[in-house]
């Protein structure tokens, strides 16, 4: 392709130099012909020149003598492009109208994805060759044109979900994340959720508006299920109720895009791209859904503190602090939480969503009501916290805490060992029952005493008195020795250093030791 510099040094040569077409040509590597539609063209515009009369006409003329030489390719054979391959592109043309019309937008070929089937199929043509057949044959239709919002201080906040394929504990999982982008300074705030049910979408909130320290006056979603109950109309939607109670409660309007209209809420569409690629493309790997927590956390801090271009160098993070003043007063937390009676069962268990939860052993049989959080669970009897447990996002699965069976086990110590309470009880506890506790019933019944023990004063006070006592002897590790520590008043911790607390451990050893021996007399009789 000749370029303008090529342009410039033939006519130069021709009427500076007066050099022939032939050796210009020569010594150019252009042909003859090329060289020769220049100089035409050139010789025609210098006397059309001389004859203008008008300013106008004279600088049109000086604009075409100076302008780049362009070729019209409009009317050139396309080689590549035969009947074959125009079959195959209308085939996943006609795919993606029959996949618009039944939901499934998402599942469309792109113009990469048919490259690839053609070249799937054995056809050899390249990618840009595709998307202009593509766009001169199936895109002529005008397209959409789009208005620029401009937001105010505390005006806008968008809302989406956005799954994230990361790996917990070992596991592929899918986690949802909840991202909300503010419509001034492009602030982002975010949230791992294990499901997108209402419990997660009103806590997402909660946590959102604590956040942000303050409550945006509007809160743009898309049609999710947990904000869009029904379509009045062909545009007009009805709010789910429990969107209309967050939104009364904080003060803030909602609105609700059209449908499949993302753009209209194009800040936070763009930002989970943004905020999933930007912060999970180096580390995917978690112990637990609170670390991935902690992870995007600490992203979403780094991105909102760099300073952009486009926010006349200035960070989100800057622009939201100038938000602060312009919010609703932030109120105590919403009760992002769904109420459920249960009926507790012979096993002293609650039921929710397939999983079991334990509660005292006393409430079997009764009715107990369980608030149901996006993390937690806390069940109430008669307005009384009565057990919480950490909500479980698996099926058939049980959550225990051995306090809660108590009064059976010490009707039934020998079922201790094989429960699953025991199984899923604290390791620390599991240690001491080993180390001190694990020989027969008597010292079983003890360990029981112990559990009430470790209800009463905690696990770390328990432990303190276990290690003081085992310094000196292990057999002096019984539940009457730790109770005789733990409940001493103004002793804040048991070191060996005071007198009491030696004379306390001395007058322990020998009834450790009295009791030793009558117990070994016992025996021999």
């Amino acid at each position: 392709m000749i370029k303008l510099n090529d342009k410039a040094n033939i006519l130069i040569k021709h009427f500076v130099e007066g050099q022939s077409i032939r050796k210009i040509s020569r010594e150019s590597e252009f042909s003859r012909n090329t060289i020769r539609k220049y100089i035409r063209d050139h010789d025609e515009k210098l006397q059309d020149l001389d004859k203008a009369k008008s300013r106008d006409e004279i600088l049109t003329l000086i604009e075409s003598l100076v302008e780049t030489p362009e070729y019209d390719s409009s009317n050139r054979n396309k080689y590549k492009m035969n009947e074959a391959i125009k079959k195959d592109i209308a085939y996943c043309i006609k795919e993606n109208k029959k996949r618009r019309a039944t939901g499934r937008r998402k599942l469309q070929r792109k113009k990469i994805d048919i490259h690839e089937y053609l070249l799937g199929k054995g056809h050899d043509i390249s990618y840009s060759t595709v998307c202009n057949y593509i766009r001169n044959t199936y895109e002529n239709a005008a397209k959409e044109a789009y208005i620029k919002q401009l937001y105010h201080e505390g005006e806008s906040l968008q809302f989406d979900y956005g799954e994230a394929n990361l790996e917990i504990a070992g596991k592929n999982k899918t986690l949802n994340m909840a991202l909300f982008t503010t419509g001034f300074g492009f602030h982002h705030y975010g949230k791992f959720y294990a499901n997108k049910k209402m419990t997660s979408f009103l806590d997402a909130h909660v946590k959102a508006f604590e956040n942000f320290n303050g409550v945006y006056h509007e809160v743009v979603y898309d049609n999710l299920k947990q904000a869009v109950k029904r379509f009045v109309g062909p545009s007009e939607k009805e709010a789910t109720e429990d969107l209309v109670k967050l939104s009364l409660y904080y003060g803030f309007k909602y609105r609700f895009c059209n449908a499949y209209r993302g753009n209209e809420k194009g800040k936070v569409e763009k930002g989970v791209d943004f905020v999933r690629r930007r912060i999970f493309s180096q580390k995917t790997s978690f112990e637990s859904i609170e670390e991935a927590n902690a992870y995007l956390a600490a992203g979403l801090k780094r991105l909102n503190s760099m300073k952009k271009a486009k926010l006349d160098n200035r960070s989100p993070y800057e622009l939201w602090q100038q938000e602060i003043p312009y919010l609703l007063p932030l109120k105590p937390p919403y009760e992002a939480c769904r109420e459920k009676e249960c009926r507790v069962n012979k096993y002293s268990f609650v039921t929710f969503e397939q999983n079991k939860y334990s509660v005292p052993d006393h409430l079997v049989g009764r009715f107990v009501n369980s608030r149901i959080y996006s993390d937690y669970i806390k069940i109430y009897y008669n307005d009384e916290l009565v057990a919480k447990h950490q909500r479980i996002y698996e099926v058939h699965k049980c959550s225990i805490e051995i306090e809660h069976y108590l009064l059976t086990l010490k009707r039934k110590p020998g079922a201790l060992k094989n429960s699953l309470a025991f199984h899923q009880m604290a390791p620390d506890l599991k240690e001491i029952y080993e180390l001190y506790y694990d020989n027969y019933t008597r010292k079983t019944k003890e360990f029981i005493e112990l559990l009430e023990l470790v209800s009463e004063k905690g696990l770390d006070e328990i432990k303190g008195a276990i290690e003081t006592l085992s310094k000196n002897k292990k057999s002096m590790v019984t539940t009457a020795n730790i109770k005789v520590l733990v409940q001493k008043e103004n002793t804040p911790d048991f070191t060996i250093s005071s007198e009491i607390n030696e004379n306390s451990l001395e007058l322990l050893k020998k009834w450790d030791t009295m009791f030793s021996l009558q117990n070994h007399q016992e025996v021999i009789q």
